[in-house]
């Protein structure tokens, strides 16, 4: 996957460079970065060196994040039966992209990756043609803000009639409060059929000090960090599963190595819950 993907950049340098502002840091690109992705610039890993001046730990936590969407989708796929999946937000691809953990359990899983960066679009030519042929997989290039659009164009691809996992993995804390991210997760869940799953992790400054936090919340690619509280919010109407909200290091992760990251050392609280 990696080997297809970066000679898919190679080939395409104009798709590489169209639209893309390179002197901005963007989420997806600074994510790469702490991954130990190559798929960065220069802004982007200035700004993943600033973050992880004031929050060390900012690496394990992306660690984490991608390994609890990987006990997430195994859970969903495995357990719950589920075959469609719409990932918001996604990012650049890395190991055990959301396709690939379901598709090797079920390989008629279909799956649509939507993100705003140009970058993961140019990425995302190698990943359309990797999907199981039982399966498929699309991509959609549109921002959180748009649900209208990324419901429309998803339909080209999944089934809203019937259960659909929703991953909204380490994406909503890029949206401040006066954008309404609490209307926009209740839009998107609204189109989701009964039986489906809204799966999330979000930073929290709880465990941060009040120049971190404020380190954090200016600049490109800044964080609005939400409590405890204020991120079961997003939850209301649904059936949350066991353990409930946990550190994304903690949320099923007995076969992880122990012993665990702390809730401090992440930073991160996720949660998966069902539509009633």
């Amino acid at each position: 996957m990696g080997d297809q993907l970066s000679e898919a950049s190679s080939a395409d340098p104009q798709g590489l460079s169209s639209g893309i502002d390179t002197s901005v840091a963007h989420p997806a690109r600074r994510y790469n970065y702490w991954l130990g992705g190559k798929d960065n610039f220069a802004a982007d890993r200035a700004s993943g060196d600033a973050v992880a001046a004031a929050f060390p730990n900012i690496r394990l936590a992306a660690v984490e994040n991608r390994r609890f969407l990987r006990r997430a989708v195994t859970f969903l796929t495995g357990q719950a039966g589920i075959r469609q999946f719409l990932d918001i937000g996604t990012g650049l691809p890395s190991a055990d992209n959301t396709h690939e953990v379901a598709q090797r359990l079920a390989p008629e899983s279909r799956v649509v990756y939507v993100d705003n960066d140009p970058l993961v679009m140019v990425h995302a030519r190698a990943l359309l043609t990797s999907a199981f042929e039982a399966g498929a997989t699309d991509y959609v290039e549109a921002d959180v803000r748009e649900p209208e659009k990324i419901l429309q164009e998803a339909a080209r691809t999944l089934d809203f009639s019937q259960p659909v996992a929703l991953m909204l993995v380490a994406v909503l804390h890029f949206i401040p409060d006066d954008a309404n991210p609490y209307g926009i997760v209740a839009r998107l869940v609204d189109a989701l059929a009964p039986g489906s799953y809204l799966v999330m992790s979000h930073a929290t400054g709880e465990y941060l000090d009040a120049k971190t936090v404020a380190g954090f919340s200016a600049g490109p690619a800044a964080i609005s960090f939400r409590t405890r509280e204020q991120f079961a919010r997003f939850f209301d109407g649904l059936e949350s599963l066991p353990p409930g909200i946990v550190s994304a290091a903690e949320w099923r992760a007995e076969d992880e190595p122990q012993p665990r990251p702390t809730a401090a050392d992440t930073a991160t609280y996720c949660a998966v819950a069902r539509v009633p």
